[in-house]
């Protein structure tokens, strides 16, 4: 369920990486219902080239793979399922309410399990810009007694701020849903210039660490694919973690990407070894240079990479 929560927040985090928006407003509410608003372009209203007696935003969130992920010229970048988030988030909700900002004017739909329960209607003039979803998973599929949990989405969104240096994530949630003993707050701004430096000094939380500064670099990818950012420290107690990310999506089951740092920072270790005479460089491996890490990875790359 708290991927439904995922594929909203992706879809608005790709309009952050894109250049379009600076903001994002999360708010998690009683019973279920979480909203999010970016301060983008505004997802489409006008009609749907293919299918003239709809608008865009409702082919956009009732039919698989119309999204504008699938247009490389739409979106260098992006996170989600490409093009099939959406649409699968308001089929798994019973409720689901959209408005959209675009072009001076404000428009709005609800739905309900994938289907629009009346037209596209416009609610007037706006100086905003953006999109807001406002959902509520389906109990019929989730089970009634299920429930968001705050923690977990606090991280989540968190996640997202630290992935994107400058990014402003704003957070709200009601008091009453706030696990015991959590560090969850009631509202707060989520912006870290810093980035994953930021991240990295988090996950450390103070202990102490093999090298006085920890690495925290960036590299551009050749050809204009992206780039990819690293922050890395050997905490001195030897407990370490990954925390890998591919266009501001989490891949705990690791990548290229991940392999590429394992093998790029062991050849490093070794050649750098070699040039000071240190007996036993050569014998260095991934594992050795990995294991007791905390590091924090991310590649932000085309979205067919």
């Amino acid at each position: 369920m708290h991927h439904l929560f995922a594929e909203i927040l992706d879809n608005a985090m790709d309009e952050v990486v894109a250049g379009h928006a600076s903001r994002i407003e999360i708010a998690v509410e009683k019973d279920n219902w979480i909203s999010v608003f970016d301060n983008g372009r505004g997802i489409p209203v006008d009609p749907h080239p293919k299918f003239k007696n709809k608008s865009a935003l409702e082919v956009i969130l009732t039919t698989l793979h119309s999204g504008g992920k699938f247009d490389g010229k739409v979106y260098q970048t992006s996170g989600g399922l490409h093009g099939v988030g959406s649409s699968v988030v308001n089929a798994l909700s019973d409720q689901l309410e959209v408005e959209v900002y675009r072009d001076k004017k404000a428009h709005r739909q609800e739905y309900s399990r994938g289907k629009a329960k009346g037209p596209l209607k416009s609610t007037g003039a706006t100086s905003k810009r953006g999109t807001l979803i406002r959902f509520h998973p389906d109990a019929e599929i989730f089970g009634a007694k299920t429930n968001f949990s705050a923690q977990r989405l606090f991280r989540m969104a968190r996640a997202k701020a630290y992935l994107f240096a400058g990014a402003e994530v704003r957070w709200t949630c009601d008091p009453s849903l706030i696990e015991k003993d959590s560090d969850v707050p009631t509202e707060i701004v989520l912006k870290f210039p810093g980035g994953l430096g930021d991240y990295l000094a988090g996950l450390v939380n103070g202990r102490g660490t093999l090298t006085e500064k920890p690495f925290v670099e960036d590299a551009q990818l050749p050809e204009d694919a992206g780039r990819v950012e690293w922050a890395i420290a050997w905490p001195e107690d030897g407990a370490g973690e990954v925390s890998s990310y591919c266009n501001t999506v989490p891949t705990p089951e690791g990548g290229s990407h991940v392999q590429g740092l394992r093998s790029g920072l062991t050849r490093a270790l070794k050649a750098y070894g070699d040039l000071t005479g240190k007996r036993g460089a050569s014998a260095v491996t991934a594992d050795d240079v990995m294991d007791g890490a905390v590091v924090v990875l991310s590649q932000i790359g085309r979205a067919h990479v």
